[in-house]
């Protein structure tokens, strides 16, 4: 699996001839722009800076998309969303927290998330995560201490940040002991390469 970082809170997962999109960036957004080919499209929230599925397509490759909570298999990927109250651009609307099941590995992407407090089913459902993304940046997202509180209570064995500025970003790698942490272009990971990791930090570099 390959995953790269495309600022805001968009990455781009590919695995095997499938790429992912997840919380693709629209032509509106502030939090940046992308535009690349996926098969599938994952909208955590229903706003420019996430729900930029036109930007996920690519001449004939359309991506399947899903934008709520519900049980998915799309193409040999298994995706729970589970519905988490937010505020966003100063509206109190709904977020999808979702689990995604491929290649032996549960990916956690947690989308806008401005409060610690999970949705029961999603904390049952993600008591083995391997990668965590968490929005670190706070304001109308976790900030970084909330954003580390998240962390630790889900215990995954690879945690990347996204939604952040420069500051926002250092204040989290020092809550989290990682302040040596240099950004990669992306991160290539088999599950076996987890094998003993605890809660590291990988910071992409859009």
């Amino acid at each position: 699996m390959v995953i790269s970082y495309l600022g805001g809170e968009c990455f781009k997962v590919s695995f095997g001839d499938l790429t992912l999109a997840l919380n693709p960036l629209g032509k509106g957004s502030k939090l940046g722009s992308a535009k690349f080919g996926a098969d599938l499209a994952l909208v955590s929230l229903d706003h420019e800076d996430f729900n930029g599925v036109e930007n996920a397509a690519f001449g004939e490759r359309q991506p399947f998309v899903i934008q709520g909570p519900g049980e998915y298999e799309v193409k040999g990927v298994a995706v729970r969303g589970f519905g988490a109250p937010t505020t966003y651009d100063g509206q109190k609307t709904l977020n999808t927290i979702y689990s995604i099941q491929l290649e032996g590995m549960t990916l956690c992407f947690m989308g806008p998330q401005s409060t610690t407090e999970l949705p029961t089913a999603a904390k049952a459902e993600m008591d083995e995560v391997d990668i965590l993304f968490v929005p670190v940046g706070g304001g109308e997202v976790l900030d970084h201490a909330q954003a580390y509180k998240v962390a630790v209570g889900l215990g995954p064995k690879v945690i990347v940040p996204m939604h952040y500025d420069a500051a926002s970003l250092k204040a989290f790698l020092k809550e989290a002991g990682a302040e040596a942490t240099k950004a990669e272009e992306k991160l290539t990971v088999k599950k076996k390469d987890l094998d003993g990791k605890q809660a590291e930090v990988v910071v992409l570099g859009a």
